[in-house]
């Protein structure tokens, strides 16, 4: 269980990672981007992601 934790933590920083190494540029159009959406929308983006990422992780989960 904690394997998997560390492991997808891991890929995470290893993508996150990226972006910021790859395109730091980009990384600042985004934000501007996203200055420019409001606080609820961003919010309501943020809660769907979090939906999708329990979802994906109990289904992993499910498979092992």
């Amino acid at each position: 269980m904690w394997l998997a934790i560390v492991m997808g933590l891991g890929m995470v920083l290893v993508i996150e990672g990226l972006v910021f190494a790859l395109a730091p540029s980009r990384m600042e159009d985004l934000l501007k981007v996203l200055t420019a959406i409001p606080p609820e929308t961003r919010r309501l983006i943020g809660f769907c992601a979090v939906a999708l990422g329990a979802v994906l992780t109990s289904w992993g989960i499910s498979l092992m």
